[in-house]
């Protein structure tokens, strides 16, 4: 990776960041104008396009398939740099009218062999991604430029467009002061086992927190100017004006982490789906607003006055944070700290968090700085048990990508009365084995095919591991689970043993 950027352009270098790294740019074409185009192009009819499409199990390899290919571009490779193609072929489509699209897309496929043509389909679909780790690519420009990976990772935070002076600028010296918005990348944490719990040492070497079930986010107030960033590096302040507003009380210089929750005047927060009604949401009215309040819990200060505090210690930038909020700052406040006098009593708490309207608890050593990514041994999150049922497989789905003419996307139903209702789709948690084994007995069951979806016979029992539950209108059974997932294959249970929707809906707290 070090070579590649030392031997491109910026131009071409930014781009190949971007993707490196997981971002995505929006779709300039529709899938179905995709499908008619690659069809007729083809000179097969629909129909076959969508058989084609369903046997493969993926748009734009299908495409790429199926389109004829010069002799030319048979064995040959597109001339243009990467940012001169996606510049003179994939963004000049955007707002396009769809018949100079298509003639623009035509003569761009007569330049293309069968690989690259896939690549372009899925630069016009927005589905390009590369699955490489964002820090190699931060270790990458850190050994290029001989600058501090955690550095570049700071620089690579936020809203940027990858052009030539955004890549000349990660190795400039760049400050919070010269790019206000910027935040910091987020310190997270890996779960922890039972192996792990045995090696932690005294309870008094801990900082320990809940584990709330919110939106991961810094809270930026630098120049007179406030921000709000998830996680997932969007900007996210439209969507909650309030802590928007609360939050220019606060010193300039400031960047708070924390989570975003809705919060209600029992003293609990709301469950996730609460949360989700708010998101996205450009225009929040005062109903909304009302309905659906929400809190700022910040539980660490990484910025104050200016000046980086990450280097420092958990306890001390704890300490002066709470200062900080010592005052009233509206929808902002500070997260409480949970202090057990043994880890038995921490498990305690752990067993009754859902309870609480927590997911658990936060470990953080004491002395541990605020380090950039998912770090082992000094920050843990330790969540509760997840709720599970039993529930039957009705539908199977094919996947993408390595697991495209696999079924492995599965629909699972539960009893109410006499009639089997769907209550989770879940695509996680068998192994690869299990999942051979599961798409041949699929293929070989299959009662009703619905494009890609096939029914089969309610045989096989899983086990449904998930976080939560609440009640939802939108689903046919009426409930929602969060983060569903296959705990195990239950292939000694009979299907008259699964749960019913009365069972299940006992479990929400």
């Amino acid at each position: 990776m070090v070579e590649y950027f030392k031997s491109v352009s910026g131009r071409d270098a930014a781009w190949a960041i971007y993707f490196l790294c997981g971002r995505r740019r929006k779709r300039v074409l529709s899938t179905q104008l995709l499908r008619e185009w690659a069809a007729e192009t083809a000179g097969i009819p629909k129909w076959l396009f969508e058989e084609s499409y369903h046997h493969v199990g993926d748009l734009a390899e299908t495409a790429a398939l199926l389109l004829p290919n010069n002799d030319s571009t048979e064995n040959n490779h597109c001339a243009e740099s990467l940012a001169d193609f996606i510049e003179n072929h994939v963004l000049k489509l955007s707002g396009a009218e769809p018949e100079e699209q298509r003639k623009s897309i035509e003569s761009t496929w007569d330049l293309l062999g069968p690989v690259e043509k896939l690549v372009f389909h899925k630069m016009l679909t927005g589905g390009f991604r590369i699955g490489v780790q964002q820090k190699t690519v931060q270790n990458a420009l850190g050994d290029l430029y001989g600058i501090d990976p955690a550095v570049i990772a700071h620089r690579m935070m936020g809203s940027w467009k990858p052009t030539e002076s955004w890549f000349n600028s990660l190795q400039e010296a760049v400050s919070a002061e010269g790019e206000p918005s910027l935040p910091y990348p987020f310190c997270l944490a890996y779960p922890i086992e039972a192996s792990d719990r045995k090696d932690l040492g005294p309870v008094e070497d801990w900082q320990i927190e809940p584990k709330w079930d919110g939106i991961r986010a810094q809270l930026i107030r630098r120049q007179g100017l406030v921000f709000l960033w998830s996680r997932g590096e969007e900007s996210v302040g439209e969507s909650f004006p309030e802590i928007i507003e609360s939050a220019s009380g606060l010193p300039d210089g400031v960047v708070l982490d924390g989570e975003i929750l809705v919060w209600r005047e029992s003293g609990r927060p709301d469950d996730f789906g609460a949360l989700q009604k708010r998101l996205g949401r450009k225009n929040v009215s005062p109903k909304i607003q009302k309905d659906l309040p929400v809190r700022f819990l910040a539980y660490d200060l990484l910025e104050n006055e200016g000046r980086d505090l990450r280097g420092l210690p958990t306890h001390s930038r704890r300490r002066t944070l709470a200062q900080l909020l010592s005052s009233n700052h509206g929808t902002i406040s500070l997260s409480p700290l949970i202090s057990p006098s043994d880890w038995e009593e921490v498990e305690k708490t752990v067993e009754a968090a859902r309870e609480n309207g927590v997911e658990g608890v936060m470990l953080k050593q004491k002395e541990s700085p605020y380090r950039a990514g998912r770090v082992r041994k000094t920050w843990w999150k330790w969540k509760v048990e997840p709720l599970r049922i039993d529930a039957v497989l009705v539908y199977a789905q094919s996947g993408h990508g390595r697991r495209s003419g696999l079924f492995t996307d599965y629909t699972f139903s539960v009893r109410s009365g006499e009639e089997l209702v769907p209550v989770a789709k879940a695509y996680s948690g068998l192994s690869d084995k299990e999942i051979r084994e599961l798409d041949r007995w699929i293929k070989s069951n299959t009662r009703e095919k619905f494009g890609p979806v096939r029914s089969v016979p309610a045989e096989q029992v899983f086990e449904i591991a998930f976080d939560s539950i609440r009640e939802s209108k939108r689903h046919k059974a009426g409930l929602a689970l969060r983060f569903p997932r296959i705990a195990r294959w239950r292939r000694d249970k009979p299907v008259g043993e699964i749960d019913t929707v009365e069972t299940i809906r006992a479990l929400i707290s």
